[in-house]
């Protein structure tokens, strides 16, 4: 944006949110509002409420429009992700109405959307950036009320009809009170608990919520407590057909603070506003709060200077990008714990991408190998998820992989309970590609590392996966009890129904048990196991991250490899964290990293890697993961990133290209970089 005085807006979606924000945008300095994006460009009001604003046709063209430099939207929920991702790809800052996308994992990959652009994104709290909200917490910092115990908090109110068309009852619309008012109690308390710590905001350590589901699948009224860290208490509540006194009570040791309708402040055109604190024995000492500004005239200010300014998110008492996703991570779990989980995230609905596009490669970052056994070509790397409990949040990653050129997908019997198995099959099923992908499967797992288990596990994995077949299949442990030719008898079975249609082996089994299986199947018929899943990375594990694991990266091990040809997908193959800035010498708070991989060797491995990250550009995990895509035999790493942001810092690994020569080197100190 070129230097001047003033944000040129534009509205997507001009309901009455965004009447509202006009108004405030109108009495505000540093913006002014330019356009409207709208699907029915023609409705005869416009001109009232939007005063001088140009109409487009529809959202797209609203963000084509090269005089608009930012766009408030306004679109109900399920919209929010799609058009806030849009409009950052397309250059535009965005303030988004609340809540800011569904889910925490919805808000991550919009932050990471204008993390990439390098636009200003925040979301629409109007009562954040009042100066009524910094009134209260200075009262709560500066001690009037001691210390503070618990919070209480309600947003509620009763529609006048049951409308299931209405989108405050519509499930397709994200509707009923959580997300849109339960937003505000939770954003309070967690501003409260954090003044009281004295910090911008606190995390809760507990969650506990319960809901009223009505006849649409929507929350009609729901409550929850909050713990957070040293004791401090709050109890929430929400509606949208149960009215509510909505009073927010900060309950302290020398007396209470209470706020009316704290959300909106001293009103929509500027006012006078009590915050009422009542002292132990009953006496009130009200403080009058007079502010002559509109309500949504301080979040579009503070917006439009934040963007004048060049920064990328809001400064506090704004919401922050870590206070959003803190935010939704607490509604997540509200809903989680009461039950709600709309339609439009299932499977069935949800069957594109969070931009609205149908799932498709876009630039393969990744590339393709083979690897011996396996029919189809590979991922050069293949992503592991274990952190996800609903198909809304993990489909996120999952498309973004397999957009970045991703086709092998690492999965198990034990992960998640199944949780795992299952969102991978919603996924691939709800997205088509089961063809163009390659399923990882294991089974058999202690104490349960018996023949008989591996068709009895695989029953309920192919059914959870939606499939009749994984393509990789591992036997997850060892069991030296039984003798090897009975687990080989058992996976050549499967092999033979065809069930498994590449190759298999064993997770964490030694050299000698393995080619004792070979040489069984060699014997009588079999088939040969071809591919091992053990710990393989740049460092070298000292002792057993878990009990009965196999680190498999010494020289032994690689010459085995390279001598046998056998594919190894590598677990733990950044040395979970040991490559990243958060491992030093100095640092012995992760008691896993210290036991599992602290010893000088990996020291000094790490250094030369830190060298060459220094020489490309790159970081010292990049190099690490490239070092196991360049062995002499085959590899194939499984990552586990969290977030989007994750997942690209792990494929920049893919721009590194590493010589035998220089593999030597980061290994062993062999020669010279």
């Amino acid at each position: 944006m070129t230097q001047q005085h003033k944000v040129r807006w534009g509205i997507l979606g001009p309901g009455t949110i965004a009447r509202a924000f006009a108004g405030g945008l109108a009495h505000s300095q540093s913006g002014e509002l330019v356009a409207l994006g709208a699907r029915n460009p023609d409705k005869p009001d416009y001109a009232e409420h939007f005063p001088g604003a140009r109409v487009h046709n529809g959202y797209d063209a609203l963000l084509a429009d090269p005089e608009i430099d930012a766009v408030y939207i306004a679109t109900p929920h399920p919209q929010h992700a799609q058009w806030a991702i849009k409009a950052a790809e397309a250059g535009k800052h965005v303030l988004c109405e609340k809540p800011m996308g569904l889910t925490a994992f919805e808000a991550d990959a919009m932050f990471h959307a204008a993390r990439k652009a390098g636009t200003f994104m925040g979301e629409a709290f109007m009562y954040r950036l009042h100066p009524m909200t910094e009134k209260i917490v200075d009262l709560v910092r500066s001690g009037e009320i001691g210390e503070v115990r618990a919070i209480k908090s309600s947003f509620g109110f009763a529609m006048p009809r049951f409308d299931p068309e209405h989108r405050m009852y519509a499930n397709d619309l994200a509707g009923g009170g959580i997300l849109d008012v339960g937003c505000y109690p939770v954003s309070m308390a967690r501003l409260i608990a954090g003044a009281a710590a004295g910090k911008p905001f606190l995390e809760p350590e507990t969650v506990s919520g319960v809901a009223h589901l009505g006849e649409t699948g929507v929350d009609e009224w729901a409550a929850a407590v909050l713990k957070f860290p040293g004791g401090v208490l709050a109890e929430v509540s929400c509606s949208v057909s149960l009215a509510q006194d909505n009073v927010l009570r900060i309950l302290g040791t020398k007396g209470r603070i209470e706020v009316a309708d704290f959300w909106f402040a001293t009103g929509h055109k500027g006012g006078t506003a009590i915050i009422d604190i009542v002292r132990p024995e009953g006496t009130h000492e009200p403080v009058e709060v007079s502010e002559a500004g509109w309500l949504y005239a301080f979040e579009a200010e503070a917006a439009s200077r934040a963007i004048l300014a060049g920064q990328t998110q809001f400064a506090w008492p704004g919401m922050s990008w870590d206070d959003t996703l803190c935010n939704l991570g607490v509604l997540d779990k509200w809903r989680r714990t009461a039950g709600l989980e709309y339609e439009i995230e299932k499977p069935s609905l949800r069957t594109r991408t969070l931009k609205g596009e149908a799932l498709a490669v876009k630039v393969d970052k990744i590339g393709r190998t083979n690897v011996p056994g396996l029919p189809k070509p590979i991922s050069r790397v293949a992503l592991g998820f274990e952190d996800f409990r609903s198909f809304a949040s993990a489909a996120i990653l999952l498309d973004a992989f397999y957009e970045a050129g991703g086709n092998a997908f690492d999965t198990a019997f034990i992960y998640g309970k199944g949780i795992t198995e299952s969102l991978l099959g919603d996924w691939q099923a709800s997205r088509g590609v089961r063809e163009n992908i390659v399923v990882i499967g294991k089974g058999a797992h202690s104490p349960l590392t018996y023949p008989e288990t591996i068709a009895k596990q695989l029953d309920i994995s192919l059914e959870k996966l939606k499939t009749d077949y994984v393509d990789v299949y591992f036997m997850h442990r060892d069991n030296l009890d039984v003798p090897v030719g009975e687990f080989v008898d058992a996976m050549d079975a499967e092999v033979r129904r065809g069930r498994i249609r590449g190759p298999f082996g064993g997770s964490n089994w030694t050299r000698e048990r393995f080619d004792e299986a070979v040489a069984y199947a060699q014997r009588t018929g079999r088939t040969a196991p071809a591919a091992l899943s053990n710990n393989f990375s740049l460092a070298e594990m000292r002792e057993p991250i878990w009990e009965g694991c196999i680190a498999a990266a010494d020289k032994d091990w690689r010459k085995w490899f390279a001598e046998k040809g056998v594919t190894n997908f590598a677990w733990s193959s950044q040395g979970r964290g040991f490559f990243t800035e958060k491992a030093g010498r100095d640092k012995t708070d992760n008691e896993e990293l210290v036991r599992v991989w602290y010893t000088e060797d990996n020291f000094a491995r790490r250094d030369r890697a830190i060298a060459m990250a220094q020489r490309l550009g790159k970081k010292p995990i990049h190099v690490a993961l490239a070092y196991c895509l360049y062995q002499s035999f085959p590899v194939i790493p499984l990552i586990g990133p969290r977030t989007l942001a994750e997942l690209d810092d792990s494929l920049k690994a893919m721009d590194i290209t590493l010589s035998p020569e220089e593999i030597a080197w980061l290994s062993e100190g062999i020669g010279h970089e």
